[in-house]
């Protein structure tokens, strides 16, 4: 049961769409899955080796069990030990009214503790985005909407701290030949714009074993389908200018609201990020 202390720390809108607190499971948060037919390895190559989300109590060699910040256990993402390796977990749902929505989370980010090192440029980024699409495909100007949003922490082993986005996207391929499947690879590394002003120092604290929550909330409004405000701890960044990913409506993704969040790894270690509770929230609806 959800308790109004669980939801105290939250600033949702007034109907929850979804309160996911990861001690009761994965909660519906699965693989990011490359599309194909008839075979699987159909796949762009990108989508072969995702990594799926796991549950995790954040074992640590040195200080054992550690828990989340409101429990035992929290959604983990796990890259393979490879610069470039993605772990990505994707809920998928749909909305009933186009209205503003707000993604809110806990999360934490860390490269596995193979080494006695603080290890703070292991991790490239970690990052969030929404998969949108109009509620009539046939309509005028009818479109699939993808903003991205991430934080880069580092980048060839430099240090970075910075929050992007990516308007731009790669050409859409036919998968299978039947016509009725395509896919594009939107996580590259390729594209990223940088926020204004959108430098930050996360707290990062002083071994790999170590680790502090942040906070996380994207709002975007499906009716203009732009964003209206993004923050992660105490700051807010300007993003009244700033346009998403933008694609020609596609079949069967009539009203679609995918939310997804990834990490990528900078190096050849394990990047790891812990999602403590996510909820989204919306306005309106009967």
């Amino acid at each position: 049961m959800t308790s109004t202390s669980d939801l105290s720390r939250f600033e949702p809108l007034e109907r929850i769409l979804f309160y996911d607190d990861f001690n009761r499971g994965l909660q519906g948060w699965t693989s990011l899955i490359g599309n194909y037919e008839d075979s699987l390895d159909a796949m762009l190559p990108e989508y072969k080796d995702m990594r799926p989300p796991m549950l995790s109590n954040l074992s640590m060699w040195d200080s054992g069990t550690v828990g989340t910040l409101s429990g035992t256990y929290a959604l983990k993402l796990a890259t393979r030990p490879a610069a470039g390796s993605l772990g990505v977990a994707i809920k998928r749902s749909t909305f009933r009214v186009a209205a503003p929505v707000r993604l809110e989370a806990f999360f934490t980010f860390k490269p596995e503790a193979t080494k006695r090192l603080l290890g703070e440029t292991d991790v490239r980024s970690v990052g969030v985005l929404f998969d949108l699409q109009d509620s009539d495909r046939k309509a005028d100007n009818a479109q699939r909407i993808m903003p991205h949003i991430r934080y880069l922490n580092a980048l060839d082993g430099k240090p970075v701290g910075r929050w992007q986005y990516k308007r731009e996207r790669e050409p859409m391929l036919d998968i299978g030949g039947t016509g009725k499947t395509v896919s594009h690879f939107h996580l590259g590394p390729e594209g990223w714009v940088d926020l204004h002003d959108g430098q930050q120092e996360l707290c990062y604290n002083e071994i790999a074993t170590k680790q502090n929550w942040y906070y996380l909330r994207l709002d975007f409004d499906l009716a203009s389908m732009s964003y209206l405000r993004f923050q992660c701890n105490d700051r807010i960044f300007d993003v009244s200018d700033i346009e998403p990913m933008k694609i020609p409506a596609m079949p069967n993704l009539s009203c679609m609201l995918n939310s997804t969040f990834w990490v990528d790894s900078d190096c050849d270690n394990r990047a790891f990020l812990y999602l403590d509770s996510v909820v989204l929230s919306t306005v309106g609806g009967e």
